[in-house]
């Protein structure tokens, strides 16, 4: 299952600094590198709008 990170993303940075792996980077809004995501959802379960979910 892909996590992805969508319009609702307002770029705190939480997901980022979360992330084991360092798959997410910044741009207008993060975004999952799907190639390197692990699927662990931490990501998901720090951020605050609900952005970052699997798709």
């Amino acid at each position: 299952m892909a996590y992805v990170i969508d319009e609702n993303c307002i770029a705190c940075g939480a997901c980022q600094a979360e992330c084991p792996v360092g798959c997410i980077s910044e741009g207008d809004i993060y975004v999952i590198d799907q190639d390197s995501c692990i699927d662990c959802g931490s990501c998901e379960g720090v951020c605050p709008t609900g952005a970052a979910h699997a798709e």
